[in-house]
C-alpha cells in the first residue's frame, strides 16, 4: 500500500481572552472523513503566539495551564516586543513552551490518544481572535 498525504485547514475563532480550544473533535472528523487508517496526524498552528498542547481537559487542567503560563509569562509591560496590547510580548514567547504543533499516532482510524488526552489550540493573545489549524496526515 503506498502513502497517502491529506491536509486541510480550520478556522478556529478563539475570541478575544486567553483560551484553551479542544481540536480533537475536529481532529477525528477530519481523519473520518479522509479515510484515514494508519499513520500520523500532524496539528500545527501558522501563528507566532498560539500553541498546540495534549493534556487532559474537563477537571480544571485548561484552566490550570493557563494559570501556569501566566505565572511563568505575566501579561505586564516587561516585554522587549511592545506592540499591542500590554503584555502581547509574552504571547510571541509562548510557543517556546507550548510548541505550535503536535504529532500523534492514527490508528484504526482513530487517534491513539490516552483516555484523558486531548489535543488543544492555546491562545493567549488577545488581539488576535481568529486562528487557522492546519491538520495533515500521513499514512
Amino acid at each position: 500500500m503506498s502513502p497517502a498525504f491529506r491536509t486541510t485547514t480550520i478556522a478556529v475563532h478563539t475570541g478575544r481572552r486567553e483560551t484553551v480550544h479542544n481540536l480533537t473533535g475536529a481532529c477525528e472528523a477530519f481523519l473520518a472523513e479522509s479515510g484515514a487508517r494508519e499513520g500520523l496526524l500532524n496539528v500545527f498552528v501558522p501563528h507566532a503566539t498560539a500553541g498546540v498542547a495534549v493534556i487532559e481537559t474537563g477537571a480544571g487542567s485548561d484552566e490550570d495551564l493557563l494559570d501556569a503560563l501566566g505565572d511563568l509569562l505575566p501579561r505586564t509591560d516587561r516585554w522587549r516586543h511592545q506592540h499591542g496590547s500590554t503584555g502581547h510580548g509574552r504571547d510571541h514567547v509562548l510557543p517556546a513552551l507550548v510548541a505550535p504543533h503536535a504529532t500523534l499516532p492514527v490508528v484504526a482510524g482513530r487517534l491513539a490518544l490516552g483516555t484523558w488526552q486531548s489535543v488543544l489550540l492555546v491562545d493567549t493573545n488577545r488581539d488576535n481572535p481568529d486562528r487557522t489549524v492546519r491538520l495533515s496526515f500521513y499514512g
